[in-house]
Parts: structure tokens; sequence; C-alpha cells
């Protein structure tokens, strides 16, 4: 789950890293409030979206007094910036910035580390600057069972070029943020910029964190920085359900069990709609629990979504045997009932494979079609999907 800049701010502040004063806005009023509540020469006005571009799409702006952040407020919300709509902004201490840096701590899963990258160019795009000039963005590997202590904060302001005197400032913001990866179970914690003021103090002026939802049970206090406004309703209902699904754009509705195998499925999926002009709608894994009533909710969700033509279901049996997931199939239609309105094309594969067809066969739904192959299963469903 990635966080707000005004929740990431929140989270710094609770583990003691340097941030600057914020509040928020979703108002012009309220903007106003709180410039006049900060009582400071200057404040900014930020957008706050969970995407990057801010700045280039207008959607951050410096103010000189609560009735300009107000006006520069109402500028701002109801603004799209790309696909995400202003509704909350943060109204934030402005800085005396002297100079800007860049630092991020993130999982690694290719190499099965944690990787920190810092440099002494902040508040630029940095995946530009990664290609452009990989050399002034320093990549150091992070042993999990270390993490960032202050020998290893040494090297990494060392390896990113500060001089000694930044370089000592830096280190303890470093461990700090580390701090908030580790306590947080974030995947990502990134600060761009983190800027020295012209009194020569280390502050974290803008944060992302991106937080590991499978540790939720360790952070029920989590739970209020899910955003469900913002949230797509189908994803809301089905994690409600506890489905891992995630809605894509597109008309042929996926049903798989195993990661893998619904990865599979929304390629060939996309292959064989390339000449329908059809795309998969979702990813949506139930595992290895494919009974009646976990088949029905997943229909019950593919099948709220009203761009959803057609419904591929793909299972291969393993240690959920294929007959099951066909008595699934069978009672989560009689348990949808007439709100299941859409063709299912189900391919079974696997365990006890002609027990499940044989099941389907008899069950002879006028919404269901069989097709034993994962490409044949696949183009049916994209032809449906293209028919209707």
């Amino acid at each position: 789950m990635d966080l707000y800049e005004y929740q990431a701010r929140d989270l710094f502040e609770a583990h003691g890293v340097p941030v600057l004063r914020g509040i928020t806005a979703t108002t012009p009023d309220e903007a106003k409030s709180a410039a006049a509540e900060l009582a400071t020469p200057v404040v900014v006005v930020k957008a706050q979206v969970k995407t990057g571009g801010r700045g280039k799409a207008g959607g951050v702006k410096i103010a000189k007094s609560p009735d300009e952040a107000a006006a520069k407020a109402e500028e701002i919300l109801g603004l799209d910036i790309k696909g995400h709509v202003v509704k909350t902004l943060m109204i934030a201490e402005g800085a005396d910035i002297a100079e800007e840096y860049y630092f991020s701590v993130l999982l690694d899963r290719a190499n099965r580390r944690y990787l920190a990258m810092c440099s002494k160019e902040g508040g630029v795009e940095i995946e530009q600057l990664a290609v452009e000039r990989p050399e002034a963005l320093a990549r150091v590997e992070v042993d999990p069972l270390v993490g960032i202590d202050e020998a290893k904060a040494k090297e990494i302001v060392d390896q990113a070029g500060f001089d000694a005197e930044t370089g000592a400032k830096i280190a303890p913001v470093l461990i700090k943020l580390y701090g908030v990866y580790t306590a947080e179970d974030a995947t990502l914690v990134e600060v761009n910029p983190l800027v020295k003021t012209g009194a020569g103090d280390i502050i974290a002026l803008d944060g992302k964190v991106t937080i590991d939802e499978n540790a939720d049970f360790r952070h029920p206090d989590h739970a209020a920085l899910v955003d469900n406004a913002a949230t797509d309703p189908l994803e809301v209902k089905a994690k409600e359900k506890g489905l891992n699904y995630v809605k894509l754009d597109g008309e042929v509705g996926i049903i798989g069990n195993g990661a893998g195998l619904v990865m599979s499925t929304l390629d060939v999926v996309a292959y064989a709609g390339e000449q329908h002009g059809v795309k998969p709608a979702n990813f949506l894994d139930i595992g290895g629990g494919a009974n009646a009533q976990v088949m029905a909710d997943g229909l019950d969700v593919i099948l709220g979504d009203e761009q959803v033509r057609t419904v591929f279901v793909n299972v291969f049996g393993g240690i959920t045997a294929c007959d099951e997931v066909a008595n699934g199939i069978k009672g989560a239609l009689e348990i949808l009932g007439d709100n299941a309105t859409k063709p299912l094309v189900v391919r079974l594969d696997g365990n006890n494979v002609d027990k499940g067809r044989a099941i389907l066969n008899e069950l002879n739904h006028p919404l269901v079609t069989q097709v034993d192959t994962m490409d044949g299963a696949a183009a049916e469903a994209a032809e449906l999907a293209a028919a209707k």
C-alpha cells in the first residue's frame, strides 16, 4: 500500500526523523486556517496524490499568506494529475533550502536483499538521473540481519560523495529512516528531497512510503492509513472477502488458482484478445480453497465489474482437485442465481480432471463452456467478449 505524503510525514515524525510541520486540508477555507496556524512567512500547498510529477502538473504551489494559500488550494483541488483527482492537500511549512539530496531504502526482490540508494542530487526525477548519470547515484547493499547502523550509514554517505561534515549530519537521519522501514514493515522508504537548510539542519522534506500489506496482522494501526474512497470499490469488496484481486482495464474476467497460473492466464488472454480488441479485466487468485463460497465470492466481484463481458476460469487441480472446483462452480452459480449473467469459459486440468469435467457436463448450464486447453479457452473467452 502506497501512502500519501502527509501519512509518510507523520510516520517519519513518529520515528524521530526530522520533518517540517504539515496540516491537511480538503477545502480552501481549511487551507487558509492551516496556513494561519502554521504562521510562517511561506507555506507550500501540496496536492496529495499517489503519483509523481505533482510539481510539473501544477500540484505544488507557494503561498505567502493565508489568503493566498486559500487561492492556491482552490486552483489545486480537483486537479487531475495522471488520472488522480486531488481531494486532499497538505499545507506545509516553507523551508530555507540550501541543498537537496536523495535517499531511499527498498526491497530488492531479485537479489533477496535490501538496497539503499543515495545521491547529492535530489529534487529531480531519480529514474532519469539513474539512466543519464548513474555515477551520481550510490547503490549500497544492506544486509537485513544488520540493517543501516552507523557503519553502514557512513558507507552510504561516503559512496554518495558527501564531505565529512555533511555526511556526519546525514548519517543519523538515514539510520532513523531505516527505522521507519523496518518498524513499519515497508518495502520502500524514499525521501526526495532530503534537504540541508541554510542553518545546516537535515530535513526530510518529501516522503514516499510503501507498506507491505502482508504484514498488516502486525500493524492494526495501518488500517487507518487505507483510503477506501480512493480505492476501487471492487478491490475493497474483494479484500473484505479475503480474495487476492486487482482490477485491470479490460473485458475478460479471470479466475485462477495460484498466482503463477493467473499471471500466465493474463498473458494468454492478452495475446488472444489482440485480434478482438479485448484485454484481461482483472487478476484474481482464489488459491487452493476453490469451494462453492470462494468461487461465488470471486464471481460476484468479477461480475460486478461493468466492463467484464466474459469470465475465464482457469484451474489446475492439485491439492484442490478438479471435481471440488467443478462443484464450487456449480454451487457458485446456485448461490448467485440471477446475478450470474455473463458467459463462463472453464478450463480444468490436473487432479481428477475427468470427474470435474463430468460434473460440469451434467450441470449443462447455459452460461458455462468447457475448453480443454488454456490457449483454446483464452481464445474462446476473448471471442465471446468481442461478440457482446
